[in-house]
Formats: structure tokens, C-alpha cells, sequence
């Protein structure tokens, strides 16, 4: 009996109202593959994205918000990205290991390394195939915000740590990162993610 071949996992990266959602929905009905999201892929994530985003929560402390983004990873792997790479399906996901990077990592301060342990031992995260990561000036991404939960209310200068902070991470792994211009209409940032991808794809044979 013929293994069936993993599928690949493909992320979408970027800053708040960097087009992510959008562009991670296109892309997922092109290649027929499943589309989640962190926080909130699951129902249990739901629930801690309701709580990690409320505008009106009490204050969080980096700790506590690094470890619930971990237990949203923890669940969003075992119910839903491990069971469709195994199978065989292409998984698309809006956020994933690098957000936490950048934004508990460098916009909180929190050790990057530390962080990433947790997500490999303790939310048992694999590795993705590919991100993409959707660069926009902050002058866009502010006309683009339309709510203001909280991270959007974070302030500007946590903003440029976290865009900061995904540039390094693109640079430090060229060979898994593609960095696409997110500015321009819905189409033209489409057709630019579709070029990214398919060269990516090209590449690997």
C-alpha cells in the first residue's frame, strides 16, 4: 500500500491590516486547500480569541498571552493542521509560530528562542513549507484598520518592533520565506502572492 504524501503547510504572515485573511483565502480555494486561522482554528481557539483580543480584557501580562497563544497552537495542530497534512491536503493558515515570534518575541520582548521551544515542545508545532509574508508601510496599514481590538490598539512603536521583528525572521530563512508588497488593490496583491508561491513551488520541482 503506496504512503500518501504529506501536505504542505503554507503561512501567512504580516502586520495588523496587512491583507493576510484576504489574501489567505484566495489562496487556499486556488490550490483546494484548508484554510484556518490563530488564533481561533478551533472551537477551543475561539474561545481564546475572544479572550487574547478583547479590547476591554484586563491587562494581559507577555507571559500569560505568549502561553495562550501556545494552547491555541497546541489544539489548532492536533485537530486540524496535523490531520490534513497526513492526509495528504494542503493546509493554509492566517497566522501561525512567526506571529508568535513577532509579536510576543520582539514586540513584547520575550525571549525568542524560549518562545520557539514552546511552540515545537509544548504545542508539538511542525514546521511550515512556506510563509508568506505580506509587507505593507504603516501609513496603508492604518488606512486599512477598520476595528480596534487589542493588538491593533498596541501603539505604534510595538507595531514597528513586530514589522521589525518579521523582517529578521524573513531574512534569517530565505529558503522559507517569500516577501510580497501587500499595498495595491485585493488582485494586484493576488497576483503577486500567486507568483511568489508558484515560483516557490517551481523551485522545489
Amino acid at each position: 500500500m503506496r504512503s500518501v504524501p504529506r501536505g504542505r503547510l503554507i503561512v501567512f504572515e504580516g502586520g495588523e491590516a496587512s491583507g493576510k485573511s484576504t489574501q489567505a483565502a484566495r489562496l487556499a480555494a486556488q490550490l483546494g486547500a484548508v484554510l484556518t486561522r490563530e488564533p481561533g482554528g478551533t472551537d477551543t481557539g475561539k474561545r481564546i480569541r475572544e479572550l487574547v483580543l478583547d479590547p476591554g480584557a484586563p491587562a494581559i501580562a507577555p507571559a500569560t498571552e505568549a502561553l495562550l497563544m501556545a494552547a491555541d497552537r497546541a489544539q489548532h495542530v492536533a485537530e486540524v493542521i496535523e490531520p490534513a497534512l497526513a492526509a495528504g491536503t494542503d493546509v493554509v493558515t492566517d497566522r501561525y509560530v512567526p506571529s508568535t515570534l513577532a509579536y510576543q518575541g520582539f514586540g513584547r520582548g520575550m525571549d525568542i528562542d524560549g518562545l520557539r521551544r514552546l511552540s515545537k515542545d509544548f504545542a508539538d508545532a511542525v514546521e511550515p513549507d512556506l510563509v508568506v509574508l505580506l509587507d505593507v508601510p504603516a501609513s496603508v496599514a492604518a488606512e486599512r484598520l477598520r476595528g480596534r481590538d487589542r493588538m491593533e490598539a498596541a501603539g505604534d512603536d510595538f507595531h514597528a518592533r513586530v514589522a521589525e521583528g518579521y523582517r529578521a525572521l524573513a531574512g534569517a530563512e530565505p529558503h522559507r520565506w517569500v516577501v510580497v508588497d501587500g499595498a495595491g488593490s485585493v488582485d494586484e496583491v493576488a497576483a503577486r502572492v500567486r507568483d511568489a508561491v508558484d515560483a516557490w513551488l517551481s523551485s522545489k520541482g
